[in-house]
């Protein structure tokens, strides 16, 4: 027997799914996020849903801990250890203007106040010669200077340690040695690229939040352990793989998006299962809905992050899922300011909530709306666990949105309509960023929706794409913790390299990768021996005189002109057109490693209760967005829903974690998996 336990924390909802492998029997648990105690939360809704944590073989866990501590402003102390002349790195940045005409344009300050950045008399040249040596002296004046600042966390950055970090490595081993309580970071252990502005951002930010992460995962630990969990207990990285507690203690930034992860796993998978080539992974939350491609079964990886917007915030290198996020999730309030209506991005979270759920709550938020329109109905959600107000619903959305917009209440259907509208264009802006601003026509696409409210909105938003065909996955609402499921260890090495595309460059970039595919297996076999192990390996390459370059894949039996006809063929692919005179040159190297993790069989995540043919539970006049108007419509239970089952729209399909609304133009099938494929009328 062995049990496989998913846990996923979000703004509003903690979720939890466990699979029975002996049972093949799947299990799942949300209910509202316990903010006070995290922990808490996930073993209760263990305990909620039967899943002794005893019992239990593997847990995964994602988190949005990382991501809220630097967008709030909450971690550490920090100081930054930089070489002589480099104190201001931090504020330079690239000196650029990404909004060029806003007069008052300023980005946010760094993570570390200039009287915390201290500079060490050491340099290396570009290319990793040691100009001037780090001495002892040096070093101890930096540890007095430290001790005084009192800070409890310290980034070392040094000047080209990308290509040679001896320096920085053993400044960061010295202050480690004097500062043992205080948690130590050093640009090179977490990324051997060039760029320093974004190594000695990634630094400070891995410091300014290490000791508040690592309390997080000790107590998590601690929990588990005295719940007499000894099973394996994993996190979900950002790059889409899981990593032990120990590494990510030591490399928390690459937990930064840790949270929504999983669910673009589990759409991954689906898509190959399904045989979809072209898909769009939304995941509606409570909080922000969050979107991804993914393309011949893979998403994409970017390596650079930017904490609070490419616009105003700070990058970080790190392997993150390319996701594109909104704020408009369930919890998200509507207002109107000035006589417009907004949505988003506040959000009333898990505390008070919105006004239905009871809880304090006197904003009216996108929940409320739907309630109100009856998308979604007051005693089915989370199988009546928390039963949902209408009347609150309707005095929050008269209150607060109808009567300042000068409509009565004839016309609060009208008012609601239009909330749901705007929620989704701004959900369809984020759509487009994705394919069409990229290159790709998004009709070419089919939207795999999950979260609690990507049912919800997701067919009405296909419609207003254009799109053809919506598939929902078994059990949307808790999909993110299901995702976590598939997940895979995942090890990546990245490395500047700088070589012309000649049989001299073909053989160094050789060597380069078999070291870095070694340097990454040992990392797996460190912490998954005995696991099965593949490994991706990429070039990064471009024309000489260029500035951005093209991911190249091959592998360590490929030749120098095989090399050079993948490059112009994917460079053809993006831009239309290559000159094959112009000499080609690789920047950079990444390897991936993957080890496999036990996860379920995806035949056997569909349950279905009932037998014969299934009936309407009860039949609801509810608002269609399409239509503009109220219908009648039967609401289904999805867990009574067989393999093959197909019917027409409009029609409503409840579940425990999410509700799907159908237009009365679209038709509905569930396919071999559980899945409900709707095709847009």
């Amino acid at each position: 027997m062995a049990l496989y336990v998913g846990s996923d924390i979000g703004g509003t909802f903690t979720d939890v799914v466990g699979f029975d492998s002996a049972l093949g029997k799947l299990h799942f648990g949300k209910q509202l996020t316990n903010k006070g105690d995290l922990a808490r939360g996930v073993l209760d809704c263990l305990d909620r849903i039967g899943l002794r944590p005893g019992s239990i073989d593997l847990l995964k866990h994602g988190t949005t801990q990382v991501i809220n501590t630097l967008l709030e402003r909450r971690g550490a102390r920090t100081a930054l250890v930089t070489t002589a002349g480099f104190r201001d790195l931090l504020e330079i940045g690239r000196a650029g203007r990404p909004i060029a005409f806003q007069m008052d344009y300023e980005r946010e300050a760094p993570l570390v106040e200039r009287e915390l950045r201290l500079e060490v008399e050491e340099r290396m040249d570009a290319n990793g010669c040691v100009v001037t040596p780090l001495s002892q002296t040096a070093l101890e004046a930096l540890a007095a200077e430290l001790r005084a600042l009192n800070v409890d966390a310290i980034a070392v950055s040094f000047l080209n340690a990308y290509i040679n970090p001896e320096h920085e490595i053993a400044a960061a081993d010295y202050l480690r040695e004097k500062f043992p309580e205080t948690y130590v970071a050093a640009g090179s252990e977490l990324s051997r690229e060039w760029f320093e502005y974004e190594r000695s951002s990634t630094a400070v930010a891995n410091a300014y939040v290490g000791p508040r992460t690592a309390t997080y995962i000790d107590r998590f630990d601690m929990r588990l352990s005295a719940a007499r969990f000894d099973g394996l207990f994993h996190l979900m990285a950002s790059s889409g793989g899981v990593l032990t507690a120990k590494r990510a203690k030591q490399s928390p930034i690459a937990l930064i998006e840790s949270g929504p992860i999983g669910g673009c796993v589990g759409a991954a998978v689906y898509a190959k299962h399904l045989g979809i080539s072209n898909m769009i992974a939304f995941d509606m939350g409570g909080t922000t809905a969050k979107c991804a491609l993914i393309e011949d079964g893979q998403f994409q990886v970017q390596p650079t992050y930017y904490v609070g917007g490419y616009d105003r915030g700070f990058p970080l290198r790190a392997s993150v899922l390319d996701i594109v996020e909104v704020g408009t999730g369930g919890g998200s309030i509507a207002c109107v300011k000035n006589g417009r209506l907004f949505v988003g991005p506040q959000s009333a979270g898990s505390d008070p909530g919105p006004a239905c759920f009871g809880r304090g709550g006197t904003k009216a938020t996108v929940t409320d709306v739907n309630l109100l329109l009856d998308r979604i109905g007051g005693n089915r959600f989370l199988d009546g666990e928390l039963s949902l107000d209408a009347e609150a619903a309707k005095r929050v959305v008269t209150a607060e949105i109808a009567q300042c917009l000068g409509y009565q209440d004839a016309a609060l259907d009208k008012v609601a309509a239009g909330v749901l509208a705007l929620a989704n264009a701004q959900m369809a802006t984020a759509i487009n960023e994705i394919t069409t601003e990229r290159g790709r026509d998004v009709r070419d696409f089919t939207l795999f929706v999950f979260g609690g409210g990507g049912p919800l909105h997701g067919i009405d938003l296909a419609r207003e794409l254009n799109l053809k065909r919506v598939v929902i996955p078994p059990e949307p609402g808790n999909f993110s913790a299901l995702g976590m499921l598939f997940a895979d260890a995942r090890a990546d090495e990245t490395r500047s390299l700088l070589l012309d595309l000649t049989p001299a460059g073909g053989i160094a970039l050789q060597q380069e990768a078999r070291s870095m595919t070694e340097a990454a297996k040992r990392a797996l076999d460190r912490d998954f021996e005995g696991a099965s192990q593949t490994f991706e390996i990429v070039a990064e390459m471009r024309f000489k005189g260029q500035r951005h370059s093209v991911r190249t894949p091959f592998s360590l039996t490929t030749d120098v002109e095989s090399l050079r006809g993948r490059f112009l063929e994917l460079y053809r692919r993006h831009y239309g057109h290559v000159r094959d005179s112009v000499p080609i040159e690789i920047i950079g190297l990444r390897i991936t490693g993957l080890a496999t993790t036990p996860k379920p069989p995806i035949s056997q995540l569909y349950q279905i209760l009932g037998e014969g043919e299934p009936r309407p539970q009860a039949m609801r006049s509810v608002y269609s967005l399409s239509a503009q108007k109220r219908m009648p419509t039967p609401i289904f239970a999805r867990e009574m829903l067989p393999v093959g089952f197909k019917h027409a729209g409009p029609m409503i399909i409840e579940e425990f974690g999410s509700t799907s609304v159908v237009g009365p133009d679209d038709s509905v099938e569930v396919g071999s998996l559980g899945e409900i494929t709707i095709t847009i009328g």
